[in-house]
This record gives C-alpha cells, sequence and structure tokens, in this order.
C-alpha cells in the first residue's frame, strides 16, 4: 500500500491512521485466507450423486418425492415434441413458463415440458427442507409473482416451507401440473440442424424398485434454468463413509433420524444423542439453534467462521402491506430496485430505505456485483490498487460491527474469537440470525474449531480434528453445493448435462477453449433456439431472483419479437460479432473483480482456484470473458431496456424454420 504524498512538496506523507489500520486488516485477511488454501481446490470435495460409494450416492436420493402418486400419472411419450423444453422447474423456471404464457408464447397443450431432477416444483426449496430453513432474502422482495398472485407474505422472511408452498401457487395458478416431468435427468442436448429442432436425451427414474424410462424429446427450443446451487457435494474425509452412526446432507434432511418434520422443528430424534454438525455456512446458521434445543451435545465443526448480522425477523402487517408495501403496480420491481441500490452502493441521499435490514449496510459487497459509482476499473497496478483500497475501506465499518456483535452475545472470549470472519464482507454469503451466536452460550453446544484446516479424519465414532476424536452418534453435513463458477460459469458444465448446437459442437468445449461468449449473458452463438438464465458476462444482484427475472425477461422478450418478424417458428441466433462487442464490454470491466485475491478460500472464489492466475495471455483474456457486468443491476436492466426499445434484435439472427 502506498503512503500519501505531500503535494506541497512531493515528499511521501507519513501513513495515515487509516491507513496503518486498513494495512493491519489486510495482513491479518491474507493470514486467514492462507491457512485454508489447498493445492487441490475443487476436488477436495466430492459431487454425492458422483460419488464412488455407494453409501454416499444414496444420500444424493429424493426422499420427498411421491413415486406412487407420480407414476399414476400419464407418461410423458418417447419422441414427443415440444415448442418450449425447460430444463428446471425452480423458481427460475416457473418464471419462464408464466412470462411465455403471459406473452402469448405458450397457449398450446404441448408448448411447454419442464423437467426436473425433483419430485415436484419449489428447485432448491424442494430439497432443502432442514430445521430453520428461511430465505435469507427479505420475502417481499424475493419471492416471484407476489403482485401476480395476490399473495402476501406472512413474514418478513418466509420459511422454506411457504416458499415452497409458493411454488406450488404459482404451478397452480398457471396450470402448470400437467407440464411437468419429474424425477428426471437430462443427459445431453443435440440441435439438429436438418430439423432445425433440439433432440433432448432424458432419463426418467420411477422410484425404488421401478425401471427407469430413457426418452428422446424434441424441443424447438431449450431454455436451461436449473439454479445455481444444485449439486450438494461433500469434503473427502479420510475414513468418513466408515462413520457407524447415522448421516445425511442438509439438502436430503433425515427426519426419520430427527424427528419432526418440515413444519415442526420438533426434534424428539436428537434427544440423548451426540450430534456433529459439519460446518458454519448459510445452512448452519439456521440449522443449529434448532439442534441445540433437542441433541444432548451439539458438536459444531468449523473451517472458516460466517459473519452473522441481526436478523429482525417479524410478521408483515396487512394495513401496512396494503397501504405501503403492494400498494401500486410494479410495487415489487421498484423494491427490488431500491434494495439493489443499497448492495451497489448506490443509494441517493435522502431516499426511502424500502427493506432496511442488515443487507442494506454493506455497500462493499459492491465488490462482486458492481455499482455504477465506478464502473470501470483500468487494469494497472495503481488503478486496481486504488480500487481495492477503496472497497476495503467502504467495508471497515460493517465487518468491524459484525466481529463487535460476536463479543457482544458469546460469552466465552475464547469462542468468541473463533466466531469472528477475518475476510471482507462480498468473500461468503453473508448471514443473519439473531439465535445462532446464542446457540454458543448453551452448555451443550460445543465449537470444534479447526483453524482452517478442516476435518483430519472420521473413525466409525466420529471425526477427529488435530489429533482427538470427537465421538457422534449422528452427523450431519452441511457442506453446501459445487460453485455455480466451476466449468467457468458454463450454462452446460453448471446444469450437468451435454450440449451440442450447430455441427455438434459442444457448448462446453467452446467455453473451455475460447472462454465465455454471450449476448447479454443468455445466449450464444453456435447453439441457436438455447436460452440460459444469466450468470455470466451479465448484471448479478444479492436477490437472486432479481437476476432470474431481468434475465427471463429478456429472454421472453427476444423470443416474442423474433417470432413476430417471421411467424411462429423461428431460428434465433446471436451472431459471433454480436457476443464478441459483448464479450469486450464485459472484459473491459474485469479488474473490477480484483478485489476477490483477497478472499478465503469458498464458493465465490471455486475453493480458491479462482485466485490462480492464468500464466499465459490467452488465460488472462479467457478468463477476463467470464466476468460480469460491473456498473449493477439497475444499469444492467437500463441496457437490456434500451436495447428492446430500439426494436431492431441487434446482433440477433432470425430465420423462420425450413419447410418440411
Amino acid at each position: 500500500m502506498a503512503a500519501s504524498t505531500d503535494s506541497s512538496n512531493g515528499a511521501a506523507a507519513a501513513p495515515s491512521a487509516e491507513d496503518l489500520k486498513l494495512l493491519e486488516l489486510s495482513q491479518k485477511y491474507a493470514a486467514e485466507a492462507a491457512k485454508r488454501l489447498r493445492p487441490d481446490g475443487l476436488s477436495q470435495f466430492v459431487r454425492l450423486k458422483e460419488a464412488g460409494s455407494e453409501r454416499f450416492r444414496a444420500l444424493a436420493e429424493d426422499p420427498w418425492a411421491d413415486h406412487a402418486a407420480l407414476n399414476a400419472k400419464e407418461p410423458v411419450q418417447d419422441g414427443a415434441k415440444y415448442k418450449f423444453l425447460i430444463l428446471g422447474a425452480g423458481y427460475g423456471g416457473l418464471l419462464f413458463a408464466v412470462r411465455l404464457i403471459e406473452a402469448g408464447l405458450a397457449s398450446g397443450p404441448n408448448d411447454i415440458l419442464l423437467v426436473d431432477a425433483a419430485g415436484g416444483f419449489g428447485g432448491t426449496w424442494w430439497w432443502n427442507r432442514y430445521p430453520g430453513l428461511h430465505c435469507d432474502v427479505e420475502s417481499y422482495t424475493y419471492m416471484p409473482l407476489l403482485e401476480e398472485t395476490g399473495y402476501m407474505p406472512e413474514s418478513k422472511y418466509v420459511t422454506g416451507a411457504v416458499l415452497l408452498e409458493h411454488a406450488e401457487r404459482i404451478a397452480t395458478q398457471w396450470k402448470l401440473h400437467d407440464k411437468a416431468l419429474f424425477r428426471a435427468s437430462v443427459r445431453a442436448t443435440r440441435w439438429d440442424d436438418a430439423a432445425q429442432l433440439w433432440n433432448v436425451e432424458v432419463t426418467e427414474g420411477r422410484g425404488p424398485g421401478e425401471q427407469s424410462r430413457e426418452l428422446k424429446l424434441q424441443a424447438r427450443y431449450v431454455l436451461l434454468a436449473s439454479g445455481i446451487l444444485t449439486n450438494p457435494h461433500i469434503p473427502k474425509i479420510p475414513g468418513l463413509e466408515s462413520f457407524a452412526g447415522s448421516m445425511f446432507h442438509t439438502a436430503r434432511w433425515d427426519y426419520k433420524v430427527t424427528g419432526g418434520n418440515p413444519r415442526d422443528a420438533t426434534l424428539t430424534g436428537l434427544e440423548g444423542k451426540r450430534v456433529g454438525f459439519l460446518g458454519t455456512g448459510a445452512t448452519a446458521i439456521q440449522a443449529v439453534p434448532r439442534l441445540a434445543k433437542y441433541a444432548k451435545e451439539l458438536y459444531v465443526f468449523q473451517r472458516t467462521p460466517s459473519p452473522v448480522s441481526w436478523r429482525g425477523q417479524r410478521p408483515t402487517d396487512p394495513e401496512e402491506w396494503k397501504t405501503k408495501i403492494a400498494n401500486k403496480k410494479g410495487w415489487q420491481r421498484e423494491r427490488m430496485l431500491n434494495f439493489d441500490s443499497y448492495m451497489t452502493d448506490a443509494a441517493q441521499e435522502g431516499q426511502e430505505n424500502m427493506v432496511a435490514d442488515a443487507w442494506t449496510e454493506m455497500p462493499a459487497f459492491s465488490a462482486v456485483i458492481g455499482s455504477p459509482r465506478y464502473p470501470i476499473v483500468e487494469p494497472t497496478p495503481e488503478k486496481i490498487a486504488e480500487h481495492v483500497q477503496r472497497l476495503y475501506k467502504l467495508d471497515i465499518p460493517h465487518s468491524e460491527a459484525v466481529r463487535a456483535r460476536v463479543d457482544s452475545i458469546v460469552k466465552d472470549p475464547e469462542t468468541a474469537a473463533k466466531l469472528k470472519a477475518w475476510y471482507p464482507s462480498w468473500c461468503k454469503r453473508p448471514t443473519f440470525s439473531d439465535e445462532y451466536l446464542q446457540a454458543f452460550n448453551l452448555p451443550n453446544v460445543h465449537l470444534v474449531d479447526t483453524d482452517g484446516k478442516g476435518v483430519e479424519s472420521a473413525t466409525a465414532n466420529g471425526l477427529v480434528v488435530a489429533g482427538k476424536e470427537y465421538p457422534l452418534d449422528i452427523l450431519i453435513l452441511g457442506t453446501g453445493y459445487v460453485t455455480p463458477s466451476v466449468g467457468g460459469g458454463s450454462p452446460a458444465v453448471r446444469t450437468g448435462i451435454e450440449v451440442y448446437g450447430r455441427e455438434g459442437k459442444s457448448l462446453d468445449d467452446k467455453w473451455q477453449n475460447h472462454g465465455a461468449a454471450t449476448l447479454h449473458g443468455v445466449c450464444s452463438n453456435g447453439f441457436p433456439n438455447l436460452f440460459f438464465t444469466p450468470l455470466t458476462q451479465s448484471g448479478q444482484a444479492a436477490n437472486n431472483l432479481f437476476t432470474l427475472d431481468v434475465g427471463i425477461e429478456h429472454i421472453v422478450h427476444i423470443i416474442a419479437k423474433a417470432e413476430a418478424k417471421v411467424g411462429a417458428d423461428a431460428v434465433v441466433e446471436v451472431s459471433s460479432q454480436a457476443e464478441e462487442e459483448w464479450s469486450l464490454e464485459i472484459m473491459k470491466r474485469a479488474g473490477w473483480f480484483a478485489t476477490v485475491m483477497g478472499c478465503t478460500p469458498g464458493y465465490i472464489t471455486s475453493e480458491g482456484e479462482a485466485l490462480r492466475q492464468p500464466q499465459d495471455q490467452v488465460g488472462m483474456m479467457k478468463k477476463a470473458r467470464g466476468s460480469n457486468w460491473t456498473s449493477g443491476m439497475a444499469s444492467f436492466l437500463k441496457v437490456l431496456q434500451d436495447y428492446r426499445a430500439e426494436g431492431s434484435l441487434s446482433g440477433i439472427e432470425v430465420a423462420p424454420v425450413k419447410a418440411a
């Protein structure tokens, strides 16, 4: 960090107290991150469904599917043809279906098919049903289609059960139940140049003891909406398979072991039991307080602590809802934008803070989603250092307040010290709770801090940390998911399917060999009539539903405009020139994300792999292509709106489907 300069004589002035504080803090952050860096990166984990162990693969099975009811439904026919095949039936897939129907693009019985590996609608809210589960973003801004359904959430942060119910509400209102294929995994989708259709290879599970069905479906359009946290994984801990007690992943909670159910966290199955919880991320923050009430002893194994801000949960006031929140057309988009302005350090002086929660107290989160204040960082060492220093300074008040909060709540000083997060606020998903830190004051709750090293090994009886065995009866794996940025953010890798476009070219190969290449983060040349929810080369928000809503709105506009040009059957493809021009816009903004270099390993840094600098110019260019729009979500939305207002679908080639 450079010392300040005395402008009167050009001499270097002594560093200010703020400069010294920042230097000390950055050194502390670097030392803590170094403890956790491992050469094996992402390979230190294994995806449950791909594990060599039958026991681990079984942990990935759907515990919620009603196989008898699903098998009784009229089956999807092999060879069936659809206009829109939507991969994913969570909130993203539901938004796609609703927006297509509302736009008049999907009115026939075979216009839409949603395909999902789960046994029902809901996506992450289908899979995750652990005790304490709540939406971490305010319900009024997060839950999709509140304006259209007229639904009033019961509280500021609703439970996972309510979020799952809302998925069903949407499916019912838009009559989507007979337009879904559940328990189905898409293996590959291939563009047929002659037929100008996608051929989609699907395996439909039928439940225990039933033979799976292999289906080949056809679709005019394929829409990828598989979510960003879909593949649960676990660390490769030596001996873990040998653990003799009950073991499950939080993404497949086993209430047969714990007692209770998703609506009733009376976990009587834990009484008298020694319970281990592996992980201290966003899931632990919500689940641990519930476990603490029932377990005889609860051991929380920590590699990296999470920053835990206040939550402030409260029931929705119907009068406030009617008069102040849902009081006009377009209220939800306005609220999303208002919330996002605080996350991108773009709130105007004197404006109303509609959400007014702990999220809105961390403007430095703009380090990973961008800000209109300083949208482009020149790629020089001096300008990048200036940018990083500015964001570190912006973050200090919040991060220090969060660490001070630990001291104000946790009574044991040694435990409190271990629960403090020593990294910038943007390095991990922020968490919020008025119960988690308090749980460590209970006599039956024990923090097992591994000092960044992770669990050493497992035995039949428990887990081993620093040579000490912790005997357990039940082990709960709160170890998260495969990072969404795996494969450079390739939509094919992210969704776990093979995508082959014109002339059999692989989308994954294009991403790996050339780097990300899209227009507005939603489509790629060589892959006609294929669209994906935005992740790379797009705007991003702390509220993922805002990102989905903006991206899907744009995709549906493109399809509607294209079909208006040439008729109902169109072939829509971005030109290579247009995607290169957009990629260059993204690349010149890549310096913004230099802030992640000071982060501890985690999903944002692909367990540290994103911190490794490419050794050649080509590698650096590919990495830069995988960046995002850095002026914030409101700016990105305006770019899309201006593009649509121009009206010509510039850069997109549209042709009618050839007559058979």
